[in-house]
């Protein structure tokens, strides 16, 4: 009688995201940071240096895995990236602080250049050479997860938030020009990684719903997303902020894989049961309770999502520099058993 083929760690994420896992069979991870100052301390890969320095980029995402059981790693542990490659001056913080861009570089249309070495600028080469040592280093041991941001997040840094969000009711037409733009940064990036050895791609788009109405997304947004799905060639994970339940039907019909959700938007039974059978999702773990809970509180919330339906289970966004170490540990080991899931 031929033996059953062992699923490797990484094999049972990428299945996860595709909603082809085994009923019952709880993965964990994130697309979203896990650096918090307990693993910079660990590690010794601190703050900035983990954004400047690939081998302790690699270090620090590295530990998602090895200290967090988490079935993925994901080194980009910033918004930054392409802004500090496109030109941006970029303050990259340190062990208590998350990086920040500066001023707007561009004020029209007209004035956006794509450098042609965008992917050779420490910005985008850094995370490329992290992924190459994981990818290395962890084999099947993990799957490696890439990330990019969308056009109308990278538009915030270019513009100024203010700027480009009155341009979507000044000069809608621009706007779409713009956001059509900037879009080959996102897919060169993605592109890049992939070919370093990303196993998947997190797409992160501020488009909450505080910055950006239901209407807005599917006018400017929702076919952006569209064809970043088809044109990345590995599983798509959709990372959007604050409450989004009033645009997770749409974001089912981009064709992405998987979303990468936020509790804001209510219990994960809820999530669930709008993003329909065919959306993979990720998160359920809220970062409020990493911060300020105890770990106990983070398992039980983290077993619930699991018996929810969550296809990945873990924090629901970057989490805060200060989470304690143990709330983190605690998000992986929700339960050992397995569990009745939803459809």
């Amino acid at each position: 009688m031929p033996t059953a083929r062992m699923i490797t760690n990484r094999q049972r994420f990428l299945d996860a995201i595709m909603r082809k896992n085994a009923p019952g069979q709880p993965v964990f991870g994130t697309g979203t940071s896990i650096a918090c100052r307990d693993l910079m301390d660990l590690t010794g890969a601190q703050f900035p240096d983990a954004h400047l320095n690939a081998e302790k980029m690699a270090a620090l995402a590295m530990t998602g895995h090895t200290e967090l059981g988490f079935d993925v790693v994901m080194p980009l542990f910033s918004v930054c990236h392409e802004a500090a490659a496109m030109g941006c001056d970029v303050k990259w913080g340190n062990p208590t602080l998350m990086p920040e861009s500066g001023p707007p570089i561009f004020g029209d249309f007209d004035d956006i250049r794509i450098p042609h070495d965008l992917l050779e600028r420490p910005g985008c080469a850094v995370p490329l050479q992290a992924i190459g040592l994981l990818k290395k280093r962890l084999g099947d041991d993990a799957a490696v997860c890439g990330k990019v941001f969308g056009s109308w997040t990278q538009s915030y840094h270019y513009f100024g938030i203010e700027n480009f969000l009155m341009g979507t009711l000044d000069d809608p037409d621009k706007t779409r020009r713009i956001l059509d733009r900037l879009l080959p940064v996102t897919i060169q990036f993605a592109q890049a990684q992939i070919e370093a050895g990303a196993d998947c791609i997190l797409l992160a788009d501020h488009v909450t719903r505080d910055l950006c109405s239901p209407e807005t997304y599917e006018t400017f947004v929702m076919s952006l997303h569209q064809r970043l799905a088809e044109e990345i060639e590995v599983p798509l994970i959709l990372h959007i902020c604050g409450n989004t339940l009033d645009r997770v039907g749409m974001i089912a019909r981009t064709g992405v894989a998987c979303f990468h959700w936020d509790t804001k938007s209510g219990p994960p039974e809820q999530e669930r049961a709008t993003a329909g059978a065919n959306l993979a999702l990720m998160g359920g773990v809220s970062n409020y309770l990493l911060l300020r809970g105890a770990p106990d509180e983070v398992a039980a919330q983290a077993a619930n999502a699991v018996a929810a339906g969550m296809d990945v289970v873990g924090p629901e966004c970057a989490i805060p520099l200060t989470t304690p170490l143990a709330n983190l540990k605690a998000v992986a080991r929700a339960t050992s058993q397995p569990v009745q899931r939803c459809p």
